[in-house]
């Protein structure tokens, strides 16, 4: 019986990792999407720059088991759009304006693929509290 109330700890210590995780690829997402076409503040300057989430694996010692965690958030080092708007603050001396490089569609699509897994994750956590009540109901009986 211990065995297996330590397997539904580990199976929702793991799960909430995951949920965490993608919740922060989210927020990541979210800022990508809120700034895709902003510019600079300064004529010439660079615009918002792209931000790619990442993920880790970490040992979680309490639950003895391996969890996902959102990792180092690093810069999309892609080239920037760049448009000639010469009337634009943000236009350098030719009248070129950069943009953030940032796409929408394959930041809505990464946002879908990060909703889903989190999905999956409650799921498991559901499923998860669905077992552990019907231990609890064998047990009463």
């Amino acid at each position: 019986m211990n065995d297996q109330v330590s397997d539904f700890a580990r199976s929702m210590g793991i799960a909430t990792s995951g949920l965490k995780a993608q919740a922060g690829r989210m927020r990541v997402i979210s800022e990508n999407i809120a700034n895709a076409d902003s510019t600079a503040k300064t004529p010439g300057g660079d615009p918002y720059r792209r931000k790619v989430p990442t993920f880790s694996s970490e040992l979680d010692r309490t639950l003895d088991a391996r969890v996902v965690a959102l990792g180092r958030v690093r810069p999309d080092n892609s080239a920037f759009r760049i448009r000639n708007e010469p009337g634009n603050p943000a236009a350098d001396a030719n009248g070129n304006v950069k943009y953030p490089n940032v796409n929408s569609v394959v930041e809505m699509t990464d946002l879908r693929e990060a909703q889903r897994s989190y999905e999956a994750n409650l799921n498991i956590i559901g499923a998860t509290r669905r077992m552990i009540q019907r231990t609890l109901d064998i047990l009463r009986a």
